[in-house]
């Protein structure tokens, strides 16, 4: 249940302070730090659709506290959908 949890408050976090959350690809905690969730946003869609571009993905680390708080988050890559994923 606690995975739900940290996946839901990071979903409400994008949808309310970034961009709506396209997925979670990991999810792991740690006991001492907290919980690290790694997360793809479609970046600029309305731009990418005007221009019949591919739309991009953003890839976002985000840093929970125990309590399940969001309390970072860093887009550490930006790349084509339809591009491969690289490992972070």
């Amino acid at each position: 249940m606690e995975i739900k949890e940290v996946m839901s408050q990071v979903a409400d976090f994008f949808n309310q302070h970034v961009a709506p959350l396209h997925k979670i690809t990991s999810v792991e905690m740690n006991e001492h730090e907290g919980w690290k969730v790694i997360a793809e946003v479609i970046e600029e869609k309305e731009y990418m659709k005007k221009y019949a571009k591919d739309e991009m993905l953003g890839t976002y680390e985000v840093l929970l506290n125990n309590d399940k708080e969001v309390v970072s988050f860093t887009r550490r890559d930006v790349r084509y959908r339809s591009a491969i994923g690289q490992e972070m």
